[in-house]
């Protein structure tokens, strides 16, 4: 008699849409990872999932929002924060969660971002760094590192321009709980991404990742699992630290933590609070 073999059951799939398994994402990348990070940071907490709404832009990191078993907007290039804050404004009661990838959110969305900071809106940021804008080809993109190589920065020269340091741009424009980490911490990304959940204001956190495919080939910097090896082996943890001392850089270090967490009156409040002084 034999046995029939087991079927496999994602340990997220009350959350996840199985269906669409397995993931669309290269071989290596550190999309999938995020992913997981925040639909685990979502089970800890014990969310109602009914009241949370993924908002994702275009790019590798915009094709997450598919994947989760709840309301979800999948935007236009750069606008997944204003379609996010339209979503918080409507029905203030709702958890919003974007991510979107560095490109998404550093370059077309850039202006979208800081005064979102700046207005201190209620909803949680993820942001996956990969370094490039991986999905179009490869492109440099708004954080691509000075001289690395990409298709359209491509030898002897490599990129010209210099990359904004996402933890800087977003504690500089207001953000209220700012942390970063790499794909490879994977329990302290969860916990960071539990305490924005939680927090009522603007959070943003970045997830350094690798993109074997586009970047990591251009840069030989190797496989997947190579990638994500360095990745361990150039972090440098440091809660607490001022986020302007947060640097980063591929090859040596990438400052990681947790550096800011303070408070600040939320946007809707303050919306809600000028209405019931117009109606008076």
């Amino acid at each position: 008699m034999t046995t029939a073999p087991a079927t496999l059951v994602h340990p997220m799939s009350k959350y996840i849409r199985e269906d669409r398994l397995p993931w669309i994402y290269c071989p290596g990348c550190s999309i999938g990872i995020a992913t997981g990070m925040i639909v685990r940071a979502i089970d800890n907490i014990g969310l109602d999932f009914s009241k949370v709404v993924f908002v994702s832009g275009i790019g590798c990191s915009g094709r997450t929002s598919g994947y989760f078993k709840t309301g979800t907007f999948h935007t236009t290039h750069g606008r997944a924060i204003p379609f996010a804050t339209g979503v918080k404004i409507a029905n203030p009661d709702l958890e919003v969660i974007v991510v979107a990838g560095d490109g998404d959110l550093a370059a077309i969305g850039g202006n979208h971002l800081i005064h979102a900071c700046r207005r201190n809106i209620d909803m949680t940021v993820v942001c996956i760094n990969n370094w490039n804008y991986g999905m179009t080809g490869g492109q440099f993109g708004p954080t691509t590192e000075h001289e690395k190589l990409t298709q359209t920065s491509p030898p002897p020269i490599g990129n010209m321009e210099h990359p904004f340091n996402l933890i800087k741009l977003a504690a500089s424009s207001g953000a209220t709980f700012v942390a970063r980490w790499t794909a490879v911490q994977v329990r302290r990304g969860i916990t960071s991404i539990e305490k924005g959940i939680k927090k009522k204001g603007f959070s943003f956190i970045e997830i350094v990742g690798a993109c074997p495919t586009a970047y990591g080939r251009m840069n030989k910097l190797g496989e997947g699992v190579d990638m994500h090896k360095h990745l361990l082996e150039v972090t440098d943890i440091q809660n607490g630290l001022p986020p302007h001392e947060a640097e980063i850089e591929y090859d040596k270090r990438i400052v990681c933590g947790e550096f800011v967490d303070i408070e600040k009156p939320e946007y809707t409040d303050v919306l809600k609070q000028m209405h019931a002084k117009v109606r008076k």
